[in-house]
């Protein structure tokens, strides 16, 4: 029975239908020079977003040398969210005209988001966040209510809630769509197609202000989180899931508790940021473990198959294959 359950958690099925969906112009070369093409339009996209920004807010009568502070300000953080669309523009024109496939194959094999998938990972990680600001607040007591007051807080919801799923999907499209499906389809050994995108994306978090011993121990934990959010997809053969865990993460993070200064403008609390140099070994371990237990536990709740938030099921149609024949 034991032996039954385990295999009905790790079945890969969905993931599988998922992988041969990807058609014939997804070879290496190409997939290489997609990555670096929705860099570039990320990359410019981000530049305009933020000179433009920058030359709108009051910090540019101060000069260049006040863009740090005005990344933090609540406009710089608007700001900073939305260049993250230019992950989605280059993934789309990259789809569109480097694999002459639609954008949405990208979502799963049935070419959609599993919006019910969406709403199990959001439910699942707020649950666990609950967990982890507790754990954490028995190691650092120090909570502290932020300078905005409700009503600012109410006014910017909506918006911030839009551009934190535009954030979070767009990193959930580039690593766990583009990136993991391209190579799944081309390899199949998760080292290459589950480790590598896992590992860029967890490299990507680096805080080359922070001490090493607390960026070691936070790597570690948004590593858990890569690892989580791709057996998500393995699972279900859709974003939908890692899409809804990445939003629920971030926006306990931006609008709820933050540990992290840059990104404190929205939050209504501030907790003892990360990236302080008051950390103990001790400490940053005990963070390090909260993180990966968390992670074990969110995989848990969506994955057991007794669980009512158990994920995958739910990406219902037809699947396609690349010559255009329903997959069974």
């Amino acid at each position: 029975m034991a032996g039954e359950s385990a295999a009905m958690v790790l079945d890969g099925t969905a993931f599988e239908t998922y992988r041969r969906s990807a058609g014939e112009k997804t070879t290496l070369p190409r997939l290489v020079f997609g990555t670096i093409l929705i860099v570039l339009v990320w990359l410019v996209v981000t530049l305009v977003a933020v000179f433009s920004g920058f030359y709108l807010s009051e910090s540019y009568d101060l000069g260049f040398g006040s863009m740090g502070s005005f990344i933090q300000t609540r406009f710089g953080v608007l700001v900073s969210l939305v260049t993250f669309s230019g992950i989605w523009i280059g993934a789309w024109f990259v789809m569109r005209f480097v694999h002459g496939e639609p954008l949405s194959a990208l979502f799963g094999a049935a070419r959609r988001i599993s919006w019910p998938d969406f709403v199990k990972g959001l439910v699942a990680v707020l649950i666990t966040s609950v967990v982890s600001e507790i754990a954490i607040y028995m190691i650092a007591p120090d909570i502290q209510r932020t300078a905005i007051g409700w009503g600012p807080w109410l006014v910017f919801l909506v918006p911030m809630l839009f551009l934190a799923f535009v954030q979070t999907s767009s990193e959930e499209l580039l690593f766990r769509g583009y990136l993991l499906r391209g190579l799944a389809h081309r390899f199949r050994n998760p080292l290459i197609w589950g480790f590598l995108p896992a590992l860029v994306f967890t490299c990507l978090h680096w805080n080359i202000g922070a001490p090493l011993a607390m960026n070691a121990c936070v790597l570690a934990s948004i590593g858990a989180f890569a690892a989580l959010v791709t057996i998500l997809v393995y699972l279900t053969g859709n974003l939908g899931a890692g899409m809804g865990a990445h939003f629920a993460n971030n926006f306990a993070g931006f609008l709820l508790i933050s540990h992290e200064s840059a990104l404190s403008s929205f939050a209504l609390y501030r907790g003892k940021p990360l990236e302080t140099l008051v950390w103990t070994p001790g400490a940053a371990l005990l963070i390090a473990s909260i993180g990966l237990v968390c992670c074990a536990l969110t995989l848990l709740i969506l994955a057991h198959p007794r669980s009512p938030l158990r994920v995958g099921g739910n990406d219902a149609g037809p699947r396609t294959e690349p010559n255009g024949a329903a997959a069974i």
